[in-house]
């Protein structure tokens, strides 16, 4: 995949390409990495050379990048797996083989999305919702029935005491409650089709997560 379109930046257009990443953007990868998860944000957790070794060589019409004047600015990595072989109970650590995609199965249903993240200074500028797109895009393109991924909800950590993550999820989308990346999916397209409790070790989010799924409707 490659193409390009305009961002708005600071009020401005600008030209921003989204395509597929290889081996000579690893060390790009994981300076953006580094500025969309600052300490105190383990460093272990960044993406490493040898993870994204296996995502292009298993997977590359699943490993999306997009930037601006030669310069990256975010990423978006999945696999492809076969949904009956998972439990909406999953964590990430089991789908997405600890980052690496041991696992995925060119002859899966679902593409699953293991990670998006785009640097501060390009959040406000749509490129993340055209990461999604785009992935949407590979959906089609490969025939499969859905896009599938667990959304943190960092809001939650603060209201664990008073709410289970079910009703949290509910009232967000009540639009009694916001949360940050359970809006941006919804944003995005994504619908909720369940929770998953220890999905990831993620204090802001009481470790759960919000399953978002995206339906192929050529499919």
């Amino acid at each position: 995949m490659r193409k390009e379109l305009y961002l708005i930046a600071e009020g401005k257009p600008v030209k921003s390409i989204i395509r597929n990443y290889n081996q000579t953007d690893f060390d790009a990868m994981i300076d953006v990495q580094r500025d969309s998860f600052p300490p105190p944000y383990p460093s272990e957790l960044w993406w490493n050379k040898e993870q994204l070794l296996e995502h292009i060589s298993r997977f590359h019409a699943g490993a999306l990048c997009a930037e601006v004047d030669g310069r990256l600015i975010g990423s978006m990595t999945g696999l492809l797996v076969n949904l009956a072989d998972y439990s909406h109970a999953h964590d990430w650590n089991t789908i997405a083989d600890s980052g690496y995609i041991r696992n995925h199965n060119p002859s899966g249903d679902t593409l699953y999305v293991v990670d998006i993240c785009v640097i501060p200074e390009y959040r406000k500028s749509g490129i993340g919702k055209w990461l999604m797109q785009s992935m949407y895009e590979t959906v089609v393109h490969l025939g499969l029935k859905r896009l599938l991924g667990g959304g943190r909800m960092p809001g939650y950590g603060a209201k664990a005491h008073e709410m289970t993550p079910e009703t949290y999820l509910d009232q967000v989308i009540a639009g009694e409650l916001k949360d940050p990346v359970i809006s941006f999916l919804l944003r995005c397209g994504r619908m909720p089709v369940g929770v998953a409790r220890h999905y990831l070790d993620d204090e802001e989010s009481n470790n759960c997560a919000a399953i978002m799924e995206w339906r192929n409707p050529f499919n």
